[in-house]
């Protein structure tokens, strides 16, 4: 039984995968007809996924300044409310990160994977009645190239040079080949919506498992169960509630006292204290996560290169793992990669804690007086602790860090890829390619470390379209150098994603591609009441 399949059985049991659905993908994926029966059989009595109720998620990373639309997305709670009423034409796998079918049931590259054909499901329709069309398609994803869209995964659609229908197909024309093509369309940026969304890109309607009844940025959003989706191993509860919680004491006690099903981005110095409620569960998932110092390579003093090798020979990794991260994590290497990603680049040498080579380096950029570094406790789980520890390893070199923590909410908008030092996060994305083209390509509107290089916007190009894999890992490589020796970001350590629940919510799906079982939380759990 291969992974996708394995997949497709873990949902039947978490998620009830009715057996027409399951066997038809099955068989596609190569299973025979009498082996797929008796995995469904199987897997349909492992559990049974229960309807109903009221589920409330109370998460951090919301704003009064946050957008319904999809291509403004910024905050973690606007990454789950997409989730829950709209969908991607392609989804990853959350064991392996494969591309999966979403409203793309298929896909078959030209030979140089610079053309793309994709099928689109046909019988989908969006929550205002009207039936998903290929023209919906088309129109949203071009809203996505639109530089006046300001999309987040704009730095992503500039690949695209045509985007066009044929037929009931849609046909995706490359400026190079690009083997990664799918995985690409899972950015969650790119919610499918009627006529891609240029008609009220703020009206929230999609075709996901859940309708949103109402929202008030940076405080809440309500869901209904959408009763006519066109998938059955998802949307198990009547109503959804995301509660803005920034505050993570508050979080805690929320869920401490059943006032919410589940909390994100849990402070590991507080697991062990909630691991003794009798009603808790602790969700720890290793991914691609990971939380960074940022600088801006085009603003003094950061435009100095000896100074930015000063400030990373001055984190401490394995501390901040050890006391940020609580030990749910892996220490990084000043590049957003880390072995969970295909063709990873081996043999790289680990940066380490080095006070005389961040004196040295410090020394030779000319640079005196104090650097100013802006915090929240939004930007990750711990950040102003991460600061200030940062502040005393740095102390050791001779380095003074003025730490100044900034109020969370508006961080996102006026902190994070704004100031030229401050502390962020990043998800991950499904693909190296896509998260070199969303946050390091010159042109990307995410290059929060003003990192512009044509030399590496090249490799990047060239890596894309390079089909023979071992070469393609020596492109990632330089590429990885490169960031981590010349680039903006200081990435200390890679982050378990720490979530937890009560023991009401069932069908948690520990999911690789991002927090928050990739954001899906609330349409893949059920609640045993």
């Amino acid at each position: 039984m291969n992974d996708y399949t394995k997949y497709l059985a873990s949902r039947v049991t978490a998620g009830g995968l009715s057996r027409r659905e399951f066997m038809g993908r099955a068989m596609a994926a190569g299973v025979t007809l009498t082996l797929a029966d008796k995995l469904f059989t199987e897997s349909a009595m492992a559990a049974e996924p229960k309807r109903g109720g009221h589920l409330k998620l109370g998460l951090e990373g919301g704003a009064a300044t946050d957008s319904k639309d999809p291509a403004k997305f910024l905050s973690q709670v606007m990454f789950c409310i997409g989730r829950c009423w709209g969908d991607m034409l392609v989804e990853s796998h959350p064991l392996t990160g494969a591309a999966v079918p979403s409203l793309a049931e298929s896909w078959e590259p030209s030979k140089d994977a610079a053309t793309w054909t994709f099928k689109i499901r046909k019988g989908v329709k969006f929550h205002n009645g009207k039936d998903l069309t290929i023209d919906d398609v088309v129109a949203t994803l071009k809203r996505h190239t639109d530089a006046k869209s300001e999309s987040g995964a704009l730095g992503v659609m500039k690949s695209i040079k045509e985007i066009k229908a044929d037929g009931d197909n849609l046909v995706l024309t490359l400026t190079e080949g690009n083997a990664d093509m799918p995985l690409l369309l899972t950015d969650y940026h790119l919610v499918i919506q009627p006529n891609g969304g240029y008609d009220d890109p703020l009206a929230s309607i999609g075709t996901g498992p859940y309708k949103q009844v109402s929202f008030e940025p940076g405080v809440r959003a309500t869901f209904e169960r959408n009763k006519d989706d066109w998938r059955t191993d998802r949307g198990f509860v009547d109503s959804v509630e995301i509660i803005c919680m920034n505050d993570a004491t508050a979080r805690i006690a929320a869920l401490s006292s059943g006032q919410v099903h589940y909390i994100n981005r849990v402070d590991p110095k507080t697991v062990d204290l909630l691991k003794r409620a009798p009603t808790v569960e602790i969700l720890a998932t290793a991914g691609r996560g990971h939380y960074v110092f940022i600088m801006h390579c085009d603003k003094a003093p950061f435009d100095n290169n000896d100074l930015r090798l000063a400030l990373k020979y001055a984190m401490d990794r394995e501390t901040m793992v050890k006391k940020i991260l609580g030990g749910y994590g892996k220490v990084g290497n000043d590049f957003p990669i880390n072995s969970t990603y295909a063709l990873f680049p081996e043999g790289i040498e680990q940066r380490t804690y080095d006070p005389d080579k961040a004196a040295f380096h410090y020394k030779k950029s000319g640079h005196s007086g104090s650097v100013l570094l802006r915090t929240s406790e939004v930007a990750f789980p711990g950040a102003v602790d991460a600061a200030v520890l940062y502040q005393e390893s740095c102390k050791k070199a001779g380095i003074n860090i003025e730490v100044k923590r900034e109020p969370g909410d508006g961080y996102w908008t006026n902190v994070w890829n704004v100031q030229p030092f401050s502390t962020s996060y990043w998800g991950g994305r499904p693909t190296q390619d896509q998260m070199y083209s969303t946050a390091y390509l010159s042109t990307a509107d995410w290059n929060d470390t003003r990192f512009k290089r044509p030399d590496f916007d090249k490799l990047l190009l060239q890596a894309r379209s390079e089909l023979d894999d071992a070469k393609r890992k020596e492109l990632y490589r330089a590429m990885a150098m490169m960031v981590r020796d010349e680039g903006g970001v200081i990435l200390p350590m890679f982050n378990d994603f720490v979530n937890a629940s009560t023991k009401q919510v069932k069908g948690y799906v520990h999911d690789i591609g991002n927090d928050m079982s990739n954001g899906y939380v609330a349409t893949r759990v059920w609640l045993d009441t």
